[in-house]
C-alpha cells in the first residue's frame, strides 16, 4: 500500500542533495532508479485502490502502513542502493581500464610517449 513512500523519500534527499555528491559516483543513477520504482508501484496502488484521490490518499490504517514500509518499503529501497552502488563500482573500474587504454592507444597513434 505504501511501500513507494521509503524509495520517494530517499529519492527527494538524492535529488536534492545530487550537488553534493561528485560526478563519479553518478548519483542520478540512483535517482532515475528510485523515482522510477516509486512511480511504476504508485500507478500499480492506484490501480488496485489501495491510493485514492481524496484524503487520507492510502486506503489503508497507519497500523498496516507502518509495517509495510519496514517490510517491504526499506529492503526495497536498500536494494536499489546496493545495486546503484555495484554500478558505480563497476564502472570506476572499468572506466579507469578503458580510460587508460584509450589513452595510450592515443599516445601510440600521435606519437606522444608520457613518463
Amino acid at each position: 500500500m505504501a511501500c513507494f513512500l521509503v524509495p520517494s523519500g530517499l529519492g527527494v534527499i538524492t535529488t536534492l542533495l545530487r550537488k553534493k555528491f561528485p560526478q563519479k559516483y553518478r548519483i542520478n543513477w540512483l535517482n532515475y532508479m528510485l523515482w522510477g520504482g516509486a512511480v511504476m508501484l504508485a500507478v500499480e496502488h492506484i490501480a488496485h485502490g489501495e491510493i485514492v484521490p481524496y484524503p487520507p490518499f492510502l486506503t489503508a490504517g497507519l497500523s498496516q502502513v507502518l509495517p509495510e514500509l519496514l517490510k517491504v518499503g526499506v529492503p526495497m529501497a536498500g536494494v536499489g542502493v546496493l545495486i546503484w552502488s555495484t554500478m558505480v563500482t563497476i564502472d570506476l573500474k572499468i572506466g579507469e581500464k578503458i580510460r587508460r587504454s584509450a589513452t595510450k592507444a592515443m599516445e601510440t597513434r600521435t606519437g606522444i610517449i608520457k613518463n
